[in-house]
């Protein structure tokens, strides 16, 4: 009999709309094996702006760390993860999605959080990462046992990246850098509008028949989130590889004020400094 319930459990977490949640996009709508469609093939754009983003921020990793690297790939993830959710609405589904923003939360918190910020009883990079991996990990276990416990996880992270990002920008001089973080609070604003409005103004939007605000979120934030990653990643090669002359320019092209931005390091002949 327990391995029946188990089992009977099991399915439940997996079982198509075992979720709570269900966005305000009309389901089945379009295909019977995909509960929200425009919100599934939305969250594919992560896998066109992660390949990008890995290709432009590799001179920059590969003088800073490679580990600079897996923000990316695992941004891959939390792409693969919300197209799987939105395709079933399944818990299992819900919680592999929230947990795949948690840990990229927590990677680029470990990777480019200021080591001057650091708490006086952390002394390197290394000790401070193993101390976020296992708030990370601690985290991620509870979220099966109650999953609201995410939220305050990536509230805590999310938060406390953002005060620090504009703790960093009160000292930085270079023009370029704030016309990037003005795009990337404005993208931000622009997607979390959607997020909002598709969550708590759904009556309205199911009038006027235009439900895929939610999808529309998926678009902006990441984009919202390479242009973050890009401006972080910008103040943390002055700080950390100051030798590179790192400056910003925007793909495809440098000219256009808009467009996917990365660093060039003007010169990599000084020996790095230790982290």
């Amino acid at each position: 009999m327990g391995g029946i319930c188990t089992s009977e459990k099991m399915g439940g977490i997996f079982a198509y709309e075992s979720s709570e949640i269900d966005w305000c996009e009309d389901n089945y709508k379009y295909s019977e094996h995909v509960v929200e469609y425009f919100n599934t093939m939305s969250s594919f754009t992560f896998f066109i702006i992660s390949p990008i983003m890995l290709y432009l921020l590799h001179p920059y990793a590969k003088e800073r760390n490679l580990a600079v690297h897996t923000v990316w790939i695992m941004m891959t993830f939390v792409g693969l993860f919300s197209a799987y959710f939105h395709m079933t609405l399944s818990f299992m589904g819900q919680m592999l999605d929230e947990l795949s923003i948690l840990w990229v939360l927590a990677v680029g918190y470990a990777t480019w959080f200021p080591r001057k910020l650091f708490p006086s009883f952390i002394k390197d990079r290394s000790t401070f990462s193993k101390l976020v991996l296992g708030v990370t990990v601690i985290s991620t276990f509870s979220s099966f046992v109650k999953p609201t416990a995410n939220a305050y996880a990536l509230n805590c992270f999310g938060l406390h990246m953002l005060y620090t990002l504009i703790v960093e920008m009160r000292s930085c001089t270079d023009q370029r850098a704030h016309h990037l973080a003005k795009l990337s609070i404005g993208l931000w604003v622009m997607a979390i509008s959607c997020w909002l409005s598709d969550r708590f103004g759904c009556n309205f939007w199911k009038k006027v028949d235009f439900c895929y605000l939610h999808g529309f979120w998926h678009i902006l934030i990441a984009i919202a989130v390479a242009y973050g990653s890009t401006l972080i990643a910008f103040l943390d090669a002055n700080y950390e590889i100051p030798y590179s002359l790192p400056g910003l320019h925007f793909w495809p092209c440098d000219k256009w004020p808009i467009g996917i931005p990365h660093i060039v390091l003007k010169s990599t002949h000084k020996t790095r400094k230790q982290c």
